[in-house]
Protein backbone atom coordinates (compact mmCIF):
# COMPACT_ATOMS: atom_id res chain seq x y z
CA UNK A 1 0.00 0.00 0.00
CA UNK A 2 1.63 3.20 -1.09
CA UNK A 3 1.03 6.62 0.39
CA UNK A 4 1.87 9.04 -2.38
CA UNK A 5 1.38 12.78 -1.75
CA UNK A 6 -0.88 13.91 -4.59
CA UNK A 7 -0.32 17.11 -6.55
CA UNK A 8 -3.61 18.28 -5.13
CA UNK A 9 -2.42 17.67 -1.58
CA UNK A 10 0.90 19.33 -2.26
CA UNK A 11 -0.74 22.33 -3.85
CA UNK A 12 -3.10 22.68 -0.92
CA UNK A 13 -0.25 22.58 1.56
CA UNK A 14 1.75 25.18 -0.35
CA UNK A 15 -1.33 27.37 -0.71
CA UNK A 16 -2.00 27.10 3.00
CA UNK A 17 1.55 28.19 3.71
CA UNK A 18 1.18 31.14 1.38
CA UNK A 19 -2.10 32.12 3.02
CA UNK A 20 -0.28 32.51 6.30
CA UNK A 21 1.83 35.35 4.89
CA UNK A 22 -0.63 37.79 6.44
CA UNK A 23 -0.15 36.23 9.89
CA UNK A 24 2.22 37.59 12.51
CA UNK A 25 4.94 35.62 14.28
CA UNK A 26 3.88 34.15 17.61
CA UNK A 27 6.17 34.73 20.59
CA UNK A 28 5.91 32.94 23.90
CA UNK A 29 6.71 33.96 27.41
CA UNK A 30 9.39 32.99 29.88
CA UNK A 31 12.94 31.68 29.53
CA UNK A 32 14.99 28.76 30.76
CA UNK A 33 17.88 29.00 33.18
CA UNK A 34 20.84 30.67 31.53
CA UNK A 35 18.64 32.59 29.09
CA UNK A 36 17.14 36.03 29.28
CA UNK A 37 13.61 37.00 28.36
CA UNK A 38 12.53 40.40 27.11
CA UNK A 39 8.86 40.86 26.26
CA UNK A 40 8.48 37.09 25.92
CA UNK A 41 11.51 36.69 23.62
CA UNK A 42 14.26 34.26 24.66
CA UNK A 43 17.80 35.59 24.35
CA UNK A 44 20.89 33.39 24.25
CA UNK A 45 21.32 29.73 25.02
CA UNK A 46 21.19 26.62 22.84
CA UNK A 47 18.40 24.74 21.11
CA UNK A 48 19.18 21.02 21.13
CA UNK A 49 17.18 19.31 18.40
CA UNK A 50 17.43 16.00 16.59
CA UNK A 51 17.62 15.01 12.95
CA UNK A 52 16.87 11.54 11.65
CA UNK A 53 16.75 9.77 8.32
CA UNK A 54 13.18 8.67 9.13
CA UNK A 55 12.23 12.34 9.41
CA UNK A 56 13.00 13.94 6.01
CA UNK A 57 11.84 17.39 7.10
CA UNK A 58 14.53 17.45 9.79
CA UNK A 59 17.16 16.73 7.14
CA UNK A 60 15.93 19.54 4.92
CA UNK A 61 15.86 22.02 7.81
CA UNK A 62 19.38 21.10 8.88
CA UNK A 63 20.75 21.23 5.34
CA UNK A 64 19.20 24.61 4.53
CA UNK A 65 20.10 26.25 7.87
CA UNK A 66 16.66 27.78 8.33
CA UNK A 67 16.57 27.33 12.11
CA UNK A 68 19.98 28.92 12.55
CA UNK A 69 18.87 31.89 10.49
CA UNK A 70 15.56 32.26 12.36
CA UNK A 71 17.19 32.13 15.80
CA UNK A 72 20.29 34.17 15.03
CA UNK A 73 18.67 37.44 16.04
CA UNK A 74 18.00 35.93 19.47
CA UNK A 75 21.62 34.75 19.81
CA UNK A 76 20.44 31.14 20.11
CA UNK A 77 22.78 28.40 18.92
CA UNK A 78 21.32 25.33 17.22
CA UNK A 79 22.87 21.99 18.21
CA UNK A 80 21.85 19.08 15.96
CA UNK A 81 21.89 15.55 17.42
CA UNK A 82 21.24 12.51 15.23
CA UNK A 83 18.61 9.99 16.33
CA UNK A 84 19.19 6.45 15.06
CA UNK A 85 15.63 5.48 15.98
CA UNK A 86 12.60 6.59 17.96
CA UNK A 87 13.97 4.81 21.01
CA UNK A 88 17.17 6.87 20.85
CA UNK A 89 15.19 10.10 20.42
CA UNK A 90 13.13 9.16 23.48
CA UNK A 91 16.28 8.47 25.50
CA UNK A 92 17.70 11.86 24.54
CA UNK A 93 14.45 13.65 25.41
CA UNK A 94 14.21 11.90 28.77
CA UNK A 95 17.82 12.72 29.68
CA UNK A 96 17.55 16.33 28.55
CA UNK A 97 20.16 15.86 25.82
CA UNK A 98 17.70 17.32 23.33
CA UNK A 99 14.77 19.72 23.68
CA UNK A 100 12.95 18.57 20.55
CA UNK A 101 12.99 15.09 19.03
CA UNK A 102 11.22 13.14 16.31
CA UNK A 103 9.65 9.72 16.90
CA UNK A 104 6.91 7.48 15.66
CA UNK A 105 3.58 8.15 17.35
CA UNK A 106 3.69 4.76 19.05
CA UNK A 107 7.09 5.56 20.57
CA UNK A 108 5.86 8.91 21.84
CA UNK A 109 2.90 7.24 23.52
CA UNK A 110 5.16 4.59 25.03
CA UNK A 111 7.47 7.23 26.48
CA UNK A 112 4.66 9.34 27.89
CA UNK A 113 2.92 6.30 29.39
CA UNK A 114 6.16 5.38 31.14
CA UNK A 115 6.61 8.80 32.69
CA UNK A 116 8.58 10.82 30.14
CA UNK A 117 7.51 14.47 30.36
CA UNK A 118 7.09 15.13 26.64
CA UNK A 119 4.43 16.72 24.46
CA UNK A 120 3.78 16.29 20.74
CA UNK A 121 3.79 19.72 19.11
CA UNK A 122 3.71 18.90 15.40
CA UNK A 123 3.08 16.03 12.97
CA UNK A 124 5.86 15.80 10.41
CA UNK A 125 4.51 12.98 8.21
CA UNK A 126 2.17 10.05 7.78
CA UNK A 127 4.59 7.35 6.67
CA UNK A 128 4.49 3.76 5.58
CA UNK A 129 7.94 3.17 6.99
CA UNK A 130 7.62 -0.31 8.52
CA UNK A 131 7.19 -3.79 7.06
CA UNK A 132 8.31 -7.36 7.73
CA UNK A 133 11.37 -8.28 5.70
CA UNK A 134 13.14 -11.54 4.80
CA UNK A 135 16.32 -12.19 2.86
CA UNK A 136 16.52 -12.58 -0.93
CA UNK A 137 16.69 -16.39 -0.77
CA UNK A 138 14.30 -16.94 2.12
CA UNK A 139 11.49 -19.46 1.60
CA UNK A 140 9.29 -17.52 4.07
CA UNK A 141 6.36 -15.80 2.34
CA UNK A 142 3.86 -15.18 5.14
CA UNK A 143 3.67 -14.00 8.74
CA UNK A 144 2.37 -17.38 9.91
CA UNK A 145 5.60 -18.98 8.71
CA UNK A 146 7.51 -16.85 11.23
CA UNK A 147 6.38 -19.07 14.12
CA UNK A 148 9.44 -20.30 15.99
CA UNK A 149 11.74 -17.96 14.06
CA UNK A 150 14.24 -15.29 15.16
CA UNK A 151 13.10 -11.76 14.24
CA UNK A 152 15.07 -8.53 14.62
CA UNK A 153 13.23 -5.41 15.78
CA UNK A 154 14.11 -2.26 17.69
CA UNK A 155 12.08 -2.14 20.89
CA UNK A 156 10.30 1.14 21.52
CA UNK A 157 9.93 1.99 17.82
CA UNK A 158 7.23 1.67 15.18
CA UNK A 159 8.77 -1.44 13.56
CA UNK A 160 8.62 -3.25 16.91
CA UNK A 161 4.95 -2.41 17.39
CA UNK A 162 4.31 -3.11 13.72
CA UNK A 163 5.67 -6.62 14.35
CA UNK A 164 3.43 -7.17 17.37
CA UNK A 165 0.37 -6.04 15.42
CA UNK A 166 1.31 -8.15 12.40
CA UNK A 167 1.72 -11.24 14.57
CA UNK A 168 -1.63 -10.66 16.28
CA UNK A 169 -3.40 -10.10 12.95
CA UNK A 170 -2.12 -13.47 11.78
CA UNK A 171 -2.99 -15.52 14.85
CA UNK A 172 0.42 -15.37 16.53
CA UNK A 173 1.93 -13.50 19.48
CA UNK A 174 5.37 -12.39 20.64
CA UNK A 175 5.59 -15.69 22.54
CA UNK A 176 5.52 -17.59 19.24
CA UNK A 177 8.75 -15.98 18.01
CA UNK A 178 12.07 -14.84 19.43
CA UNK A 179 12.55 -11.10 19.09
CA UNK A 180 16.13 -9.88 18.99
CA UNK A 181 16.28 -6.27 20.16
CA UNK A 182 18.63 -4.70 17.62
CA UNK A 183 18.93 -1.14 16.35
CA UNK A 184 17.46 -0.75 12.85
CA UNK A 185 20.73 -0.96 10.88
CA UNK A 186 21.92 -3.87 13.01
CA UNK A 187 18.66 -5.71 12.31
CA UNK A 188 19.30 -5.51 8.59
CA UNK A 189 22.89 -6.69 9.16
CA UNK A 190 21.61 -9.63 11.23
CA UNK A 191 19.22 -10.62 8.45
CA UNK A 192 22.09 -10.52 5.97
CA UNK A 193 24.39 -12.70 8.08
CA UNK A 194 21.64 -15.21 8.87
CA UNK A 195 21.45 -14.71 12.64
CA UNK A 196 17.75 -13.85 12.25
CA UNK A 197 15.21 -15.14 9.74
CA UNK A 198 13.21 -11.91 9.51
CA UNK A 199 13.50 -8.24 10.34
CA UNK A 200 10.88 -5.64 11.12
CA UNK A 201 12.41 -2.90 9.04
CA UNK A 202 12.40 0.89 8.90
CA UNK A 203 12.88 3.18 5.91
CA UNK A 204 15.15 4.34 4.42
CA UNK A 205 17.26 1.33 5.50
CA UNK A 206 14.43 -1.00 4.51
CA UNK A 207 14.01 0.51 1.05
CA UNK A 208 17.74 0.19 0.50
CA UNK A 209 17.58 -3.45 1.63
CA UNK A 210 14.74 -4.07 -0.80
CA UNK A 211 16.89 -2.74 -3.64
CA UNK A 212 19.55 -5.24 -2.54
CA UNK A 213 17.08 -8.10 -2.97
CA UNK A 214 15.35 -8.29 0.43
CA UNK A 215 11.64 -9.14 0.25
CA UNK A 216 8.80 -7.41 2.06
CA UNK A 217 6.44 -10.21 3.07
CA UNK A 218 3.94 -8.15 5.04
CA UNK A 219 2.86 -4.53 4.69
CA UNK A 220 -0.02 -2.70 6.34
CA UNK A 221 -0.02 1.08 6.32
CA UNK A 222 -2.62 1.13 9.11
CA UNK A 223 -0.07 -0.39 11.49
CA UNK A 224 2.33 2.54 10.93
CA UNK A 225 1.78 5.45 13.31
CA UNK A 226 2.40 9.06 12.36
CA UNK A 227 5.67 10.95 12.58
CA UNK A 228 5.54 12.95 15.84
CA UNK A 229 7.67 15.97 16.70
CA UNK A 230 8.00 16.02 20.48
CA UNK A 231 9.41 18.48 23.01
CA UNK A 232 10.14 18.30 26.70
CA UNK A 233 7.62 20.03 28.95
CA UNK A 234 10.42 22.04 30.58
CA UNK A 235 11.45 23.42 27.18
CA UNK A 236 7.89 24.30 26.23
CA UNK A 237 7.26 26.13 29.50
CA UNK A 238 10.58 28.00 29.56
CA UNK A 239 11.03 28.78 25.85
CA UNK A 240 7.64 28.70 24.12
CA UNK A 241 8.77 31.28 21.57
CA UNK A 242 11.65 29.03 20.47
CA UNK A 243 9.27 26.06 20.29
CA UNK A 244 7.01 28.11 18.04
CA UNK A 245 9.95 28.95 15.80
CA UNK A 246 10.75 25.24 15.50
CA UNK A 247 7.17 24.46 14.42
CA UNK A 248 7.12 27.45 12.06
CA UNK A 249 10.32 26.11 10.47
CA UNK A 250 8.88 22.62 10.13
CA UNK A 251 5.86 23.98 8.29
CA UNK A 252 8.07 26.09 6.04
CA UNK A 253 10.10 22.94 5.30
CA UNK A 254 6.95 20.91 4.61
CA UNK A 255 5.79 23.35 1.91
CA UNK A 256 9.32 23.39 0.45
CA UNK A 257 9.61 19.59 0.43
CA UNK A 258 6.22 19.15 -1.24
CA UNK A 259 7.28 21.61 -3.93
CA UNK A 260 10.76 20.08 -4.29
CA UNK A 261 10.42 16.26 -3.92
CA UNK A 262 13.54 15.55 -6.00
CA UNK A 263 15.70 17.87 -3.90
CA UNK A 264 14.24 16.37 -0.72
CA UNK A 265 15.09 12.88 -1.96
CA UNK A 266 18.64 13.98 -2.79
CA UNK A 267 19.14 15.35 0.72
CA UNK A 268 17.87 12.06 2.17
CA UNK A 269 20.14 10.06 -0.13
CA UNK A 270 23.18 12.11 0.88
CA UNK A 271 22.56 11.86 4.62
CA UNK A 272 21.48 8.20 4.66
CA UNK A 273 24.13 7.09 2.15
CA UNK A 274 21.58 5.38 -0.08
CA UNK A 275 20.92 5.28 -3.79
CA UNK A 276 18.97 8.34 -5.02
CA UNK A 277 16.32 6.07 -6.56
CA UNK A 278 15.74 4.47 -3.15
CA UNK A 279 15.42 7.87 -1.52
CA UNK A 280 12.92 8.87 -4.20
CA UNK A 281 10.82 5.79 -3.40
CA UNK A 282 10.82 6.69 0.30
CA UNK A 283 9.80 10.30 -0.32
CA UNK A 284 7.27 9.84 -3.11
CA UNK A 285 5.72 6.45 -2.32
CA UNK A 286 6.10 5.85 1.41
CA UNK A 287 5.93 9.31 2.97
CA UNK A 288 2.81 11.46 3.02
CA UNK A 289 4.05 14.95 3.84
CA UNK A 290 0.68 16.45 2.89
CA UNK A 291 -0.91 15.35 6.16
CA UNK A 292 -2.22 17.98 8.59
CA UNK A 293 0.48 19.13 10.99
CA UNK A 294 -1.92 19.57 13.92
CA UNK A 295 -1.84 16.68 16.44
CA UNK A 296 -5.39 15.57 17.11
CA UNK A 297 -8.14 12.96 16.59
CA UNK A 298 -6.47 11.17 13.67
CA UNK A 299 -3.40 10.40 15.74
CA UNK A 300 -5.40 9.49 18.85
CA UNK A 301 -7.46 7.01 16.83
CA UNK A 302 -4.30 5.16 15.79
CA UNK A 303 -2.74 5.27 19.25
CA UNK A 304 -5.87 3.96 20.94
CA UNK A 305 -5.51 0.81 18.85
CA UNK A 306 -1.82 0.44 19.63
CA UNK A 307 -2.08 1.24 23.36
CA UNK A 308 -3.51 -2.09 24.59
CA UNK A 309 -0.70 -3.94 22.77
CA UNK A 310 1.82 -2.12 24.98
CA UNK A 311 0.10 -3.50 28.06
CA UNK A 312 -0.16 -7.02 26.64
CA UNK A 313 3.53 -7.03 25.73
CA UNK A 314 4.56 -5.67 29.13
CA UNK A 315 5.98 -2.45 27.70
CA UNK A 316 3.51 -0.39 29.77
CA UNK A 317 2.28 -1.42 33.22
CA UNK A 318 -1.46 -0.73 32.95
CA UNK A 319 -4.14 0.49 30.56
CA UNK A 320 -4.65 3.34 33.01
CA UNK A 321 -1.13 4.56 32.20
CA UNK A 322 -2.00 4.43 28.51
CA UNK A 323 -5.22 6.39 29.04
CA UNK A 324 -3.43 9.10 31.03
CA UNK A 325 -0.81 9.41 28.32
CA UNK A 326 -3.44 9.67 25.59
CA UNK A 327 -5.11 12.49 27.52
CA UNK A 328 -1.88 14.46 28.01
CA UNK A 329 0.49 13.72 25.11
CA UNK A 330 -0.78 16.03 22.39
CA UNK A 331 -0.30 19.80 22.50
CA UNK A 332 -1.76 21.22 19.26
CA UNK A 333 -1.39 24.90 20.21
CA UNK A 334 1.95 25.42 18.45
CA UNK A 335 0.88 23.64 15.26
CA UNK A 336 -2.35 25.63 15.10
CA UNK A 337 -0.35 28.88 15.28
CA UNK A 338 2.27 27.76 12.76
CA UNK A 339 3.46 30.66 10.62
CA UNK A 340 5.82 29.59 7.80
CA UNK A 341 6.11 33.22 6.66
CA UNK A 342 8.08 33.98 9.82
CA UNK A 343 10.87 31.82 8.40
CA UNK A 344 10.91 32.71 4.71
Amino acid sequence: MHRRPTLLTAAAAVAAAAALLLSGCVAGEGAASGSQSTAGVTKGGTLNIDFATYNPLSLVIKKEGWLEKALKKQDITVNWVQSAGSNKANEALRSGAIDVGSTAGSAALLARANGSAIKTIDIFSQPEWSALVVGPNSPITSVKELKGKQIAATKGTDPYFFLLQALEANGLSANDVTIQNLQHADGWAALQNGSVQAWSGLDPIMANAEKSGAKLIYRNVKFNTYGFLNATESFLSSKPDVAQTVVNTYEYARAWALKHPDDTAKILADVAGIDPSVATTVITERTNLGVSNVPGPAQLAVLKKVGPIFVQSGDVRTQGDIDKALDSLLDPAFAKKADPSAIG
